[in-house]
């Protein structure tokens, strides 16, 4: 089977052909049938974070079982149900998720799946059924970006009717938090990037202003907000300079959610009069705060249903030899999320 694979450093990513193994006990032999290039699988090749490679990349993808046909969407974190952490309701948190798992024997593969590929073996825990339904592109979707950004807004948040929102980078986790926002009843919803590119696609996700992303935001959302700050902020970038901005776009006493993963030696500074005299809570959604076999299924069954639409988050459908060019589109900051179909 065929799979996109990254050598190391130096190296571009590549289509390779792979072997499958046969599956294991507690294993699944999954058909992909479509996957997301995700900001998450360029942080393990442009030097954000240091994976172990060989590597295949991918992990937001929807398929089939091979030997019963139910639909299923990957779960790149699949909690045990076992540690203190999913015994105290927090299985987005749970002790097993640093330990990624390698099913296709001696090859490393992005947080257990590797799906950018024809075909994966993965842990049967880390599959969940979806409805026939719901059309591939968007199942894919559900397991990473939307899953995130839904569940930052509805879950760590607790965003309500009335309030406002600004959410910074606009990537398949910040539009799907821009979804997200606009379905829970915001009635201010700020989009931001630095791509004046991104407006349209902000507009059609149900934002209702876009401002660029420059030393002008605070002034500019203030503006928007009566004068306060918003009351929600979103960071979806994972970068110190944009959750600084976050933090001073919120409203005092708001609060400002890092949905964006970083790298390890980028310091966020804030002085501790600025903290105490704001009063704003500084906090980070690991997954959206989300239980997957739980909250994926409810955003399935509410796709099916046309009570959520999520058609602005798809700017590309393409073919797997194409995803090196969609990663480094992403890169740029061009478009939203490209979808490889299989």
């Amino acid at each position: 089977m065929k799979a996109l694979v990254w050598n190391g450093p130096g190296t571009q990513l590549g289509v390779e052909e792979l072997e499958l193994p046969e599956p294991r006990e507690g294993e699944v032999r999954v058909r992909i049938k479509a996957a997301g290039v995700c900001h998450s699988d360029l942080s393990m090749v442009d030097g954000t974070l240091n994976p172990p490679h060989p590597l295949v990349i991918g992990h937001e993808a929807a398929g089939v079982i091979v030997e019963t046909g139910e639909h299923v969407v990957l779960n790149w974190a699949p909690p045990c149900r076992e540690c203190w952490f999913c015994a105290h309701g927090e299985p987005w948190l749970c002790a097993s998720l640093g330990a990624a798992t390698t099913p296709q024997g001696d090859r490393h593969v992005t947080l257990g799946l590797g799906a950018l590929a024809e075909e994966v073996v993965v842990p049967r825990r880390a599959i969940i059924p979806v409805p026939q339904e719901l059309p591939f592109p968007l199942a894919a979707l559900l397991g990473c970006a939307v899953l995130t950004g839904f569940g930052a807004v509805r879950r760590t948040a607790n965003v309500k009717p009335g309030e406002s929102v600004v959410v910074i980078g606009l990537g398949g986790v910040g539009l799907s938090a821009v979804i997200a926002a606009k379905a829970a009843g915001a009635s201010t919803v700020i989009a931001v990037d630095r791509a004046e590119g991104k407006r349209d696609l902000a507009l059609a996700a149900g934002a209702t202003h876009f401002a660029l992303s420059d030393d002008t935001l605070s002034k500019v959302v203030r503006g928007l907000t009566d004068g306060r700050g918003a009351d929600h902020t979103f960071e979806c970038v994972g970068r110190a300079a944009t959750i600084r901005a976050a933090w001073r776009a919120a409203r005092r006493g708001g609060t400002v959610t890092v949905v964006g993963m970083g790298s390890n030696d980028d310091l966020v500074q804030l002085s501790a009069l600025d903290i105490f005299h704001s009063s704003r809570s500084l906090r980070s959604s690991v997954f959206g705060s989300s239980d997957p076999d739980r909250d994926l299924p409810t955003l399935a069954a509410e796709v099916v249903a046309g009570d959520l639409s999520l058609d602005a988050l798809i700017s590309d459908t393409i073919t797997l030899e194409e995803a090196p060019e969609a990663f480094a589109r992403m890169a740029r900051g061009v478009g939203a999320r490209s979808v490889v179909v299989f």
